[in-house]
């Protein structure tokens, strides 16, 4: 007997086609959601991975997709701004998209440029010159001139977009201006006292760095001002602690805390002026550090004053030290952002966790000068002239 069967109409045969292609997406994707959820469970890792995937699909170790290409110069300074690369140049001061195209570019004249980020804005200046640019993702919205008698000796960002802005001035020993997220200067402070070195807002407070000398030794302090209302008075200093047999070389705020690495400690104080935690070296030599890291700072600490023998560590806000891993070979840069510390050795790139666990390896990185981390665990490996996205 033949049997007869019908051929299905051409309608039908489409919708189970349509069907089966969404079955297999829906089973594509519910395969990434469960590493996904497996990953985040396990180190807090995979909700990463997903915005990675969103980001950028499955597409690969960056090099191969996206270049970021800029002119060599030694004085290039990098920074990320959301998804994008800044470029600061002695002459140019440009926004590159994730594509590695120019989303705007700022001609500069500056003869040691410089650049900070905070509150999803970058400022650029020149330290020791006159110019300042402050920028976000649409392009420069603000701009400040000093005079050659009175240049800028540092700039700062914080979370809420306040700038601080620290100047010399002619007779005093320094000068910082704030300036609030509309651009308006809500405070200044004049030192008669001391020269101060770089300055940093957190909320309502100004904490300055100021260099004086005890017993003839040089000796860092932390003065914090509460910043008046624009319709009260100005007040002295309310609170100050010294930063113990330590020059200050950096100064910012992690979870409302005053954090200052110096060549001895790493401390970490309140706005009322109280010491909460340190972290002191115990006769090592600071060779790098970073600071950008989600409640841990980065330390590479030297054995001896040259050479690559020594230790890397990373150190919580109470002082405690996280992780640590013995080195012995040149590291060329460290980056931290979120939960990740991006170490570039001479041959490679390896992503750590805040415990110094490996997340990540790239090899063949003999061509890199620096790395900038990521919060999302990706990592911009940057060349004399082009950058690369490295995709864990």
């Amino acid at each position: 007997m033949t049997e007869n069967r019908k051929e299905k109409p051409k309608h039908e045969e489409e919708a189970e086609s349509h069907h089966s292609g969404f079955l297999t997406f829906f089973l594509t994707l519910a395969a990434v959601l469960l590493v996904v959820l497996l990953a985040a469970y396990r180190d807090g890792t995979g909700f990463d991975v997903l915005r990675r995937y969103l980001n950028y699909g499955a597409a690969e170790k960056a090099g191969d997709e996206i270049i970021y290409d800029y002119d060599a110069s030694a004085k290039n300074r990098f920074a990320v701004l959301g998804e994008d690369l800044l470029v600061l140049s002695d002459t140019s001061f440009s926004l590159l998209d994730k594509h590695g195209g120019a989303i705007w570019t700022q001609p500069v004249n500056m003869s040691a440029p410089a650049l900070c980020c905070g509150g999803g804005r970058a400022a650029a200046y020149d330290v020791g010159g006159t110019e300042l640019y402050l920028a976000d993702a649409g392009g420069i919205i603000f701009e400040l001139s000093a005079t050659e008698e009175e240049p800028f000796i540092a700039v700062s960002l914080n979370d809420d977009g306040y700038l601080a802005v620290t100047s010399e001035k002619k007779g005093y020993k320094g000068s910082v201006s704030v300036y609030n997220r509309n651009q308006v200067e809500a405070f200044v402070f004049d030192s008669s006292q001391r020269f101060v070195l770089d300055a940093y807002v957190i909320g309502q407070t100004l904490a300055t760095v100021t260099l004086g000398q005890e017993n003839g030794v040089f000796v860092s302090n932390v003065v914090l001002y509460d910043m008046p209302k624009y319709d009260e008075p100005q007040e002295g200093p309310t609170a100050s602690y010294n930063i113990t047999g330590g020059l200050t070389a950096a100064i910012t705020a992690q979870n409302r805390k005053i954090l200052t690495v110096s060549d001895t400690c790493l401390t970490f104080a309140s706005t009322a002026g109280e010491v909460l935690a340190s972290y002191t070296y115990k006769g090592a030599f600071l060779r790098e550090y970073a600071l950008g890291g989600d409640g841990f700072s980065a330390l590479l600490l030297n054995r001896y004053r040259s050479g690559s023998v020594g230790r890397l560590v990373t150190v919580g806000e109470t002082g405690e030290e996280i992780g640590s891993l013995e080195v012995r070979e040149e590291v060329l840069d460290l980056s931290a952002s979120g939960r990740y510390l991006a170490v570039l050795y001479s041959d490679r790139l390896v992503i750590y966790n805040d415990d110094l666990q490996p997340y990540a390896s790239l090899k063949g990185t003999d061509y890199a000068k620096g790395v900038l981390m990521r919060p999302d665990g990706s990592v911009l490996v940057l060349s004399g002239e082009s950058a690369s996205l490295y995709l864990p």
